[in-house]
């Protein structure tokens, strides 16, 4: 089975992006000298899956930052509504979290980083993350996509590292317990 793996920052009042998904609470963020990990995590994943929020604010950065596939969730994309430079590289599916891995599963995949607030969520909820690896931002925006919302019972996650970053944030590394 292909599972999911999370690497994301929020807010320390644990949101991931502004109501309308902007990240310019992130992006105004001092880059220090640490290395977060995010290339060598990469490297562990055979693509990336999205909802529709994170793939239209990635799409606005300019430069399509993902070398690996991305397949973006979504009820209402289609594969006509991504742009001919991208054809290649994105996929859109409307399947749920279960479904997108089943197919992800027979294409090969073992290990695909979910991302997007609302997606994490969903694959939460449906028992299909396997690792998180959170960096808190000391920033506090009030409101917006929250990490994590209702879930249907426990979750329980074993703390496999944690670390100060760049002298101001904090990454904490988590495995789900089964």
């Amino acid at each position: 089975m292909t599972t999911g793996r999370v690497f994301i920052a929020t807010s320390l009042d644990g949101y991931v992006a502004r109501k309308d998904h902007s990240l310019d609470w992130l992006m105004k963020q001092p880059q220090g000298p640490d290395d977060t990990g995010y290339e060598a995590f990469v490297e562990t994943i055979d693509g990336l899956v999205m909802g529709r929020g994170s793939y239209e604010t990635v799409k606005g950065f300019g430069t399509w930052p993902y070398t690996k596939p991305v397949v973006v969730l979504s009820k209402t994309l289609s594969q006509s509504d991504v742009p001919a430079e991208l054809q290649d590289k994105v996929r859109t599916v409307d399947l749920s979290p279960k479904a997108a891995m089943d197919m992800l599963h027979a294409e090969g995949w073992t290990k695909a980083y979910v991302d997007g607030g609302r997606l994490v969520q969903s694959f939460m909820r449906e028992g299909l993350i396997e690792e998180l690896v959170i960096t808190t931002i000391p920033i506090l925006i009030g409101q917006g996509i929250s990490l994590f919302g209702e879930l249907p019972q426990d979750i329980d996650l074993e703390l496999v590292s944690s670390k100060v970053l760049n002298e101001n944030m904090v990454q904490s590394h988590y495995r789900v317990e089964r």
